[in-house]
């Protein structure tokens, strides 16, 4: 059983290893290839780094390229991290910004086009689905990640604010360092990273699950052994077709989770009724897994 666990946990540090690197590849292209000729600002601390680049770009010795600026401004990070999160989150994200800013500082850019709009939509696409991608597989791609999973965990409240008010001051930053229509495709490119990466990573989307069952235990055991979740049972309901007795069962997942909850429905009771909607917000205790 031993060697099985070290298996196990093998192959997923080299899932996770490579996945550090296909995001790594994937951010050097954004910003080589789309960001840089576009004059695109990216969000968080990407963005910050790009700043700081165009910033020192006159300073000689100082000067501070995307790539050296993407990890320096991560190390504070990585600090909060390992005391807050947890060490094998912490070495992930390290793993997963230092592949970033090498191949950032490696991979040639090949010039596409500096159109500002074709740069701010596909540079955002092409992060936000790297992004995503890592967060799915549970790695940090460092910055504002890390704020937002000590943020969320200390208060139970999402980053929101903070994210829109430090990537109002990268737009703005655009807006002065290259005129503000680029703030303006700055926006279109965070808009779009935004998207991409809620399309991606789903597990911070949450649905609210209405399941009518005549074997409500087979179907909460099911569900219980697939997910953790908790679910409420309303008795005494009755179909209104043969008028045979019914009971509704609730529960809220995650859309990350809906592949398990069908296959624990399949398993349970392929009849049952099952409705699916989105869940605006959640109030009072709702499990998250760790990282």
């Amino acid at each position: 059983m031993d060697d099985v666990q070290q298996l196990m946990k093998r192959h997923t540090y080299t899932t996770k290893f490579s996945v550090a690197f296909f995001y790594g590849l994937l951010v050097s292209i954004a910003v080589n290839f789309f960001w840089t000729p576009g004059k695109i600002y990216s969000s968080g601390v990407t963005g910050l780094a790009q700043l700081v680049n165009t910033l020192t770009a006159g300073l000689g010795a100082f000067h501070i390229t995307t790539a050296l600026g993407l990890f320096l401004i991560n190390i504070p990070m990585f600090v909060l991290a390992w005391k807050r999160i947890g060490k094998t989150f912490t070495v992930f994200t390290f793993i997963c910004v230092l592949f970033a800013s090498i191949m950032i500082r490696l991979i040639q850019p090949i010039h596409l086009t500096s159109d500002p709009i074709i740069c701010a939509i596909f540079g955002g696409a092409v992060n936000g689905f790297g992004t995503g991608f890592a967060l799915k597989n549970g790695i940090s791609t460092g910055g504002l990640d890390i704020i937002g999973i000590v943020v969320r965990r200390k208060t139970g409240r999402s980053m929101g604010t903070i994210n829109i008010a430090f990537n109002s001051l990268i737009v703005i930053s655009a807006g002065f360092v290259y005129g503000w229509p680029y703030a303006l495709y700055s926006a279109l490119e965070l808009y779009v990273n935004a998207k991409v990466i809620d399309m991606t990573f789903t597990r911070q989307q949450r649905m609210q699950v209405m399941v009518i069952t005549d074997r409500p235990k087979t179907v909460i055991d099911s569900i219980q052994n697939h997910m953790r979740r908790g679910i409420t049972i309303v008795h005494g309901a009755e179909g209104a077709y043969h008028h045979d007795e019914k009971t509704i069962l609730f529960t809220v997942i995650t859309r990350y989770e809906m592949d398990a909850l069908e296959t624990a429905m399949e398993e349970a009771d392929p009849k049952a009724f099952v409705s699916i909607s989105d869940t605006v917000k959640v109030l009072g205790h709702f499990y998250e897994p760790k990282w």
